[in-house]
């Protein structure tokens, strides 16, 4: 069996366990629809991207061997997260008079970037994962970025697929003020959620 066939099946199940990443892109899916989920997709697949080169360039080890940079990375992870989830929830108790012309979720190519950045758990998944499909005797970083664009790769196929079914299951009815509030209510939920996985990593 080829190295990169076994890679891809052992990251795939890695991919479709839920974490801050496929928790932010469902949240986009719930405010907008399955475009705004998949230009989040490709906010997170660029992420991952500078996580790669990292990677290669041996960056990610050194930020890993040092525990205080490590955690500022996680803590400035959470509290993106937590902003985010906060000014979504923010909006359910605003007394003012929603327009309700399919909201629009400003940037989310922008905060699926950061939001995937910020996680050093992808990083850590990245670091562990990866060298043990890397012939030592060969070129390791274009092996590495090899593997790192098929991870890459699959993410955006899982994601954007995620984001079409999940907006058909959950944008059948029509919305009106008090549907947008509870959306909004439930993405900023979803966001807490993502946060609480990365406190308690």
């Amino acid at each position: 069996m080829s190295v990169f066939l076994l890679f891809a099946l052992t990251v795939i199940p890695l991919i479709f366990t839920p974490g801050p990443d496929m928790l932010f892109i469902l949240s986009q899916v719930m405010g907008k629809d399955a475009k705004a989920g998949m230009m989040a997709t490709v906010g997170v697949c660029l992420g991952y991207l500078v996580h790669s080169v990292l990677v290669a360039l041996g960056i990610a080890a050194i930020i890993v061997s040092f525990p205080i940079l490590f955690e500022t990375i996680r803590w400035l992870g959470i509290a993106y997260l937590l902003f985010l989830a906060f000014s979504l929830i923010r909006s359910v108790f605003n007394t003012q008079k929603l327009a309700i012309e399919k909201k629009n979720t400003a940037n989310p190519i922008q905060k699926g970037f950061f939001t995937a950045l910020l996680n050093p758990k992808g990083m850590l998944i990245y670091f562990a994962i990866l060298p043990q499909f890397i012939d030592k005797t060969g070129n390791t970083v274009s092996q590495g970025l090899i593997l790192s664009f098929i991870f890459i790769g699959l993410c955006f196929v899982v994601y954007c697929s995620l984001s079409v079914i999940f907006a058909k299951i959950s944008q059948n009815t029509q919305l009106d003020e008090r549907k947008q509030k509870w959306i909004d209510g439930g993405s900023g939920g979803l966001l807490m959620l993502a946060a609480t996985w990365l406190i308690i990593q």
